[in-house]
């Protein structure tokens, strides 16, 4: 009879891509529920396939001055249906090997848990639990992440996963634990309430060259290419006092300096929160370095924010801009006006940021879209002085633009996630061609 509380292992996946690259990126969600595991009274593991830091990697490990790096791959066969693609496709991470290793040298676990990000990396998602299962076949394993919420039928069908689980997964997990474990616990915290919850558990991870920060969960704006609001269809704010903390916590018993901020709307309503949390760490007077790749709302970037981000420590600001058309007959959503984007930047500019600090997310290859349109905004932001950032187009089920999506593409998007790659530019108008893209992708330059 086991006397010891129930062994909970959580397992982020393998990237099977064309291509990947480490962009701050950390298993928030999948960390955060660990967090909470260990909070109340229960062992919990973590095997990271994207571990660029692992023990057997050795030490020739590239870390660029910001903390981010190319992960290991290893080229491996395309998927059923792109076999003809005349790409190069890898699986980004750990070796199989390792994996294998990792596994049998942890305390059996009781319950495992695996996270999933984009719909298209589900082949990666498989990959990891058929291997898992390998070594615990008999142990149950559910999936939850993004892949498993936006494509749960296909999840449940060809991940191997014992449960697919969408949402978020603060509210069930006590009832999972229950029921795969028969160990109870009744939740310290109020899920609507994102101060309550512990920090996710990065100090699980084997190595930190930095800390990924979220201060909100969703998004006020229902962009039609986002999946954001059926993701997360309440927008939540943390306080600046409970964010500045886990910053100072991070930093202070982690030598941490690069921070990246990952909400989809950092400054909507920069009174109340960004500034309060700014004013905060200038005031600490804390040396760090942040942020921003999910870019930042272009509208709220007056004199006094920017003056904020640049005392700070920003050093990487990305603007969620997606297109120079600001005309109200332009096919998608309008959020910034041509002189409210000149002024950002011009704020932006006055504060002490250099241009190479400043990039403009331009969204590329939609349905319908005409590359002259993309070019028309590549110029647009040049000519404000600083870097266009093409933001190819990945269509996404649960969003207003998937139908046409869709039906522009010659890839069958609703058989296979995996066919919604931005890599294939799924839904690029054949009479374009790749050309035109690398031709625009030069102009950026």
């Amino acid at each position: 009879m086991k006397l010891t509380n129930p062994h909970i292992l959580c397992v982020n996946p393998w990237i099977h891509d064309f291509a990947a690259f480490d962009f701050w990126a950390k298993p928030l969600g999948l960390l955060g529920l660990a967090s909470i595991l260990r909070h109340h009274g229960l062992n919990v593991s973590f095997i990271d396939c994207l571990d660029r830091f692992h023990p057997e990697a050795g030490t020739n490990i590239k870390v660029l001055a910001d903390g981010r790096g190319p992960y290991r791959k290893e080229e491996i066969c395309l998927p059923r249906g792109l076999e003809n693609i005349k790409k190069r496709f890898s699986r980004y991470g750990i070796a199989r090997e390792w994996f294998r290793h990792d596994l049998k040298r942890i305390e059996k676990p009781d319950l495992i848990l695996v996270t999933s990000l984009m719909t298209y990396w589900a082949p990666g998602v498989k990959e990891t639990i058929s291997v898992i299962k390998e070594i615990y076949p008999e142990i149950p394993l559910i999936l939850g992440g993004i892949y498993a919420s936006l494509c749960r039928e296909h999840a449940e069908q060809n991940s191997m996963a014992d449960l697919v689980v969408t949402g978020s997964g603060e509210d069930v997990l006590h009832k999972l634990v229950k029921d795969y474990t028969n160990f109870s616990f009744t939740p310290s915290f109020d899920s609507k309430d994102l101060d309550s919850l512990p920090w996710p558990a990065l100090d699980m991870v084997s190595h930190l060259s930095y800390a990924p920060i979220i201060t909100s969960r969703g998004c006020p704006f229902s962009c039609d290419y986002c999946a954001s609001s059926f993701l997360q269809p309440k927008f939540q704010r943390r306080s600046p006092d409970s964010v500045f903390q886990e910053i100072e916590y991070w930093h202070s018993r982690y030598n941490l300096y690069n921070f990246a901020f990952y909400d989809d709307a950092f400054l909507i309503n920069p009174a109340k929160y960004a500034m309060p949390l700014l004013e905060k760490i200038i005031e600490s007077g804390m040396d760090i370095a942040f942020h921003t790749p999910n870019a930042l709302h272009i509208r709220e970037i007056t004199k006094q924010s920017a003056d904020l981000m640049f005392k700070a420590g920003f050093k990487t600001i990305r603007l969620g801009l997606e297109t120079a058309d600001f005309s109200s007959s332009r096919h998608y959503d309008v959020k910034v006006k041509e002189n409210e984007f000149s002024d950002a930047v011009k704020n932006l500019r006055n504060a002490g940021f250099v241009p190479e600090q400043i990039g403009a997310y331009l969204l590329c290859a939609l349905p319908g879209q005409q590359l002259s349109d993309v070019e028309s905004s590549i110029m647009a932001v040049k000519k404000n002085g600083i870097k266009p950032v093409l933001a190819y187009y990945t269509p996404i089920p649960h969003t207003a633009m998937w139908e046409s999506a869709v039906e522009s593409s010659s890839f069958d998007l609703e058989k296979d996630p995996v066919f919604t790659n931005n890599a294939l530019f799924p839904c690029l108008d054949k009479k374009i061609g790749i050309k035109s893209i690398s031709r625009l992708k030069n102009l950026t330059g």
